[in-house]
């Protein structure tokens, strides 16, 4: 089985009399109790770091029933939000990005990342990378101090070793001194040759500036009737294709992940956009390819990022990256056959349309996109049924701006009628964003943003099921003196998966203070405890919007 994985201020009225303390709501960790733990520190400050030694007090290498790793991160001045990204022996692991931090006190965070699903990789040595580049300059003094450790928990009668790929291998650019996330466009191939049976895979995305907002990018037949810098061009609709040998294996219409410093950087704290701080991941099953694979000879795996434009272009740029997980079967026979069914089309079936009013003033746009596949071997059905909508609004000469997006799928792989992959999903996110005066130095925006997601990614993982909403408001000032603004975030999140395993957390923010934070399931820490900062007065920082010179 080949399972491919593809990764991708200030408050006007408040702030806080101690450290503040940034989170992204998630469930916490699916790990044993009353087990040993090791603990291993694997970085410090440092951005690149070689991992040490396996631990051998937690039982035999590679037996373990769990893997974390706990990073934690402080800063205190004015920084942009930064993206970091984890790589072991050139596999990326984990993509985050850092809050924005404040003056005074600072901040500080932690996030727990499961990644037992990696363990074959941390059985050996090897060549662990945080990257996390950062900039100091004037009116940029924010340091990102870091610490991450990884904790090993041993494997008992009642909680046996995890299950595990057999081979994990990299579709990466293989660097040894950075981080391995390729940039597209071009697409980005890698070449591989294999004798194996199963694979799964996955890959990571992340978009730059012109493309941070894809999703209020406007379609070409309409950026000439928008205000000059309103936007970026090539339109809202991103598509990120894995190709085999150059035929289209899958395909995945990402989650809109918006960072820190996005839109209004008060909406984001303390709580963080959900995918912020552990962005999600894409899952493609490459099973039926497995016969073509197998044949002896090298193989070229593509990723690309297409749009629903004439010519498919996007702006620059898209960083991703990949990985295969590979399960072999106990039989040593080499794998056979043909690929039975092949009903892919080269790109999604799109389509654009919209109005202009006679003044000019307002203007609609609406892109639509449908993906169908349709892969079949031997035993092996791989199918992915994808809509997207993205409907965007633009009154007053683009004063008044106004987004509503969904993307909703469903994905299956069965072997031998047993369903090994699915993946249903529903991501819809509605924007309303107003300037307030003529310069547009001032703007109020709100933001609703939920990831609805039935995830069983493999057959050596649990299925998940995520539900998550945000709903927030806010207001935002640039002022030669410093910026200002604030913010309300409210945020519900579900989680249950196929061992039972639940939980459940709402929790409001207003003005940099935690006004609600309820939490209920099996995962409930016994100790949890939650702190609210007292009320004082704060300033804000960096913010970045749509259009050209968006970082403010």
């Amino acid at each position: 089985m080949y399972i491919v994985q593809i990764f991708c201020l200030s408050l006007l009225s408040a702030t806080y009399a101690a450290v503040l303390e940034d989170f992204q709501v998630t469930q916490p960790p699916i790990v044993p109790v009353g087990v040993q733990e090791c603990t291993v520190k694997v970085l410090q400050r440092d951005f690149a770091f070689s991992f040490g030694i396996p631990p051998t007090d937690c039982g035999p290498v590679g037996s373990w029933s769990a893997i974390t790793l706990n990073f934690t991160v402080t800063s205190n001045g004015t920084q942009f939000d930064r993206l970091g990204i984890f790589t072991f022996k050139n596999v990326e692991i984990w993509r985050t990005s850092t809050p924005e931090p404040t003056r005074g006190d600072g901040i500080i965070w932690t996030y727990i990342k499961d990644v037992t699903k990696y363990m074959p990789l941390f059985e050996t040595t090897g060549t662990f990378i945080l990257q996390l580049d950062n900039l100091i300059q004037t009116g940029l003094d924010g340091v990102y101090s870091t610490v991450l450790h990884a904790t090993y928990y041993a494997s008992t009668k009642e909680f046996p070793p995890a299950p595990k790929a057999d081979l994990i291998v990299p579709l990466s650019t293989m660097a040894n001194d950075t981080g391995n996330d390729a940039s597209v466009p071009p697409a980005f191939s890698v070449f591989s040759q294999y004798s194996l049976v199963t694979i799964h895979g996955a890959h990571q995305l992340l978009s730059s500036i012109q493309e941070e907002f894809w999703y209020l990018n406007a379609a070409n037949d309409f950026i000439s009737d928008l205000p000059d810098d309103t936007t970026f061009p090539q339109g809202p609709f991103r598509e990120v294709r894995l190709l085999v040998d150059g035929q289209v294996a899958g395909a995945a219409f990402p989650y809109a992940v918006i960072f820190t410093g996005g839109i209004n950087p008060s909406l984001w704290r303390p709580i963080s956009a959900y995918g912020a701080l552990d962005e999600p991941t894409y899952f493609i099953d490459v099973t039926p390819f497995v016969p073509l694979l197998t044949d002896g000879n090298p193989h070229t795996f593509t990723l690309d990022v297409v749009s629903a434009e004439t010519d498919h272009t996007i702006d620059q740029n898209w960083f991703v990256s990949g990985l295969l997980q590979v399960i072999t079967d106990s039989s040593s026979a080499p794998t056979t056959g043909n690929i039975t069914v092949y009903d892919v089309a080269p790109f999604a079936e799109t389509s654009v349309s919209g109005t202009v009013s006679n003044s000019g003033a307002d203007v609609n746009i609406t892109v639509n996109a449908t993906r169908n596949i349709h892969i079949e071997v031997t035993h092996v059905v791989w199918t992915q049924n994808l809509t997207f909508s993205n409907v965007q609004s633009y009154r007053d000469d683009a004063v008044v701006q106004l987004l509503q997006q969904t993307a909703v799928g469903h994905v299956v792989s069965k072997h031998n009628d047993e369903t090994v992959v699915l993946d249903t999903f529903s991501y819809p996110l509605d924007i309303d964003f107003r300037f307030g005066n003529a310069d547009l130095t001032n703007w109020t925006s709100s933001v609703n943003h939920s990831y609805d997601r039935v995830l069983q990614a493999n057959p050596l993982v649990l299925g998940t099921t995520i539900h998550n909403v945000q709903n927030t408001d806010g207001f935002f000032q640039l002022r030669a003196g410093g910026n200002f603004g604030n913010g309300t975030n409210n945020n519900t999140f579900s989680y249950v998966d196929t061992a039972g395993n639940t939980f459940s957390r709402r929790v409001n923010a207003a003005l940099n203070v935690i006004t609600l934070d309820e939490e209920s399931g099996t995962l409930v820490p016994a100790s949890a405890q939650k702190n609210s900062p007292t009320m004082t007065v704060v300033s804000a920082d960096q913010v970045r919007l749509p259009g050209k010179g968006s970082e403010v």
